[in-house]
């Protein structure tokens, strides 16, 4: 546990809650979060973090002043062993009913029930107790006869370790103090918002950006070794329950703890929210807030006048979820058609370096050092007037943060049909006047698409300047940050003025 504090004050204002993002991460969310912070400076913040593991990260952000403390939670630590213990096996005889409901898409009864366990057995409730002792042991043992039997036990057991390692994680550390608890994920960050409302009366707030559940999805769905096969089924494979099950229902039922925890639930358009209502989120707490940016800084963003080559760049971290890879297969087929062409990656290259080692590999193989640059982090606004468009070829994403930058410079856009790209680069159906095309939607994985995308783009300046004006006009109508601050504001306004009991009131 980590502690770090400009003063010792009793109380925040908000208590943000991040699972994996800011400010130890780069990228959309925690440019977000930053921006928040900044937006509310008379209230007092403190960030709640939680990281994977116990190892020291460094900040990849300044903390403005309003942050008055922040208490990082590592997920998963180190434990002492422990044997056996009458405590410990009435302890974790109380919790497999209520652990093994909340694995199987369980929600707050199944929360509230772990809680009010380990708050009876104050000392008994500690991690090694939880997770090596002999009772534990059984436990996991009767689960997974229950959940997945004739699966690997031995990578049952890991996933179960890693499920409820983190969990344990959440229920255990010391609650930061404040008035209004805001989880901008669901996931382990949103156990937490869900915790403090229990304890504590005081309102929970949601906001989703993209929707875990599914980006877990997405994950578990790459992870080969978690596909259990039938022996002897001669590749004729028999769908069954396996470790997929396992994680995706754990993490479905986290995320209904917390919608069912939280007084509302803002996501970014109305696409996700029917995902949060499929994973059970009352629709009767659904907001829409979109994501908003410095319109007037990025406007300002001057063009670079001096003669250089075609320019394209993607915006983002060297990281799998952005398909990368697919990038720079559309760049080999970009250069066939734009032989002069420049292509950027502009994000950090550090947080995945096996996945960016792959695409420095593959830039290697298809001859294309001369053509594409991996620039690290960078200062958006020293690129975007020397970038003719921008890439974006993520396998998942909400609402991307860098399409409305580069938009709001008059930057037009190819990007995949996730999230709500759609509706940022052609525009809502409602839009009224209807603005025109920002430029390109393509498919997912179509490296072929996005070059063709990109190049329409690069060889007609017509084209690219009607483009570039359209997603411009359009972030300056829906997506600027002056108004979405405002939503913010009476958010939590509204939430400061609550009682203590309100939360819980409205979640019961």
């Amino acid at each position: 546990m980590i502690w770090m504090s400009r003063k010792p004050l009793p109380e925040a204002d908000i208590c943000l809650v991040l699972e994996g993002a800011y400010p130890f991460i780069a990228g959309g969310v925690s440019s977000w979060t930053h921006d928040l912070i900044r937006a509310h400076p008379d209230l007092t913040f403190h960030l709640a973090t939680l990281a994977a593991d116990e190892a020291p990260k460094p900040l990849r952000f300044d903390l403005p002043a309003n942050v008055i403390q922040m208490t990082t939670i590592p997920l998963q630590q180190s434990e002492a062993r422990l044997t056996s213990g009458r405590g410990i096996e009435r302890m974790i005889g109380a919790l497999q009913r209520p652990l093994a409901g909340l694995f199987a898409r369980g929600g707050l009864a199944e929360f509230r029930a772990l809680l009010q366990v380990l708050r009876q057995h104050p000392r008994t409730a500690t991690r090694a107790a939880l997770m090596n002792s002999e009772a534990a042991f059984r436990m996991v043992e009767a689960m997974y006869e229950a959940a997945v039997p004739g699966s690997s036990f031995l990578n049952y057991f890991w996933t179960w370790r890693s499920l409820a390692g983190g969990l344990f994680s959440v229920l255990l550390a010391p609650l930061p103090r404040a008035r209004v608890y805001h989880a901008v994920s669901t996931g382990y960050a949103g156990l937490l918002v869900a915790r403090a409302v229990l304890e504590t009366g005081r309102p929970g707030l949601l906001t989703e950006h993209g929707i875990y559940t599914n980006e877990r999805r997405v994950e578990i769905a790459m992870a080969e070794w978690l596909a259990d096969r039938i022996p002897g089924s001669l590749g004729i494979e028999a769908r069954r329950r396996d470790l997929r099950d396992v994680w995706i229902e754990a993490f479905t039922g986290y995320s209904r703890v917390c919608y069912e925890a939280c007084d509302r639930i803002t996501t970014l358009y109305a696409g996700n929210q029917l995902l949060q209502i499929r994973d059970g989120a009352p629709p009767d707490r659904l907001t829409i807030i979109p994501n908003g940016v410095d319109y007037d800084g990025f406007s300002a963003v001057p063009r670079d006048p001096a003669p250089r080559p075609p320019t394209v760049a993607l915006i983002g971290r060297a990281v799998p979820i952005k398909d990368v890879k697919t990038y720079i297969r559309a760049a080999a087929i970009l250069r066939q058609m734009v032989p002069e062409v420049r292509v950027l990656l502009l994000g950090p290259t550090d947080e995945d370096p096996a996945y960016f080692q792959e695409c420095t590999d593959m830039v290697a193989h298809l001859g294309l050092q001369e053509t594409f640059t991996f620039t690290g982090r960078v200062r958006l606004q020293d690129y975007l007037g020397k970038v003719d468009v921008v890439a974006l070829t993520s396998i998942s994403e909400a609402q991307p943060l860098v399409l409305l930058e580069a938009g709001a410079a008059g930057v037009p856009s190819v990007a995949t049909d996730v999230g709500s790209c759609r509706d940022m680069i052609e525009g809502r159906a409602d839009e009224d006047p209807p603005l025109g095309p920002g430029g390109f939607v393509t498919p997912l994985a179509d490296p072929a698409a996005t070059a063709r995308g990109l190049a329409a783009l690069l060889l007609d300046p017509a084209l690219r300047a009607r483009c570039g004006e359209a997603i411009r006009r359009r972030t300056e109508r829906y997506y600027n940050k002056r108004v979405v601050d405002r939503l913010y504001r009476e958010l939590y306004e509204a939430h400061l003025a609550l009682p203590d009991d309100a939360a819980e009131a409205a979640a019961a």
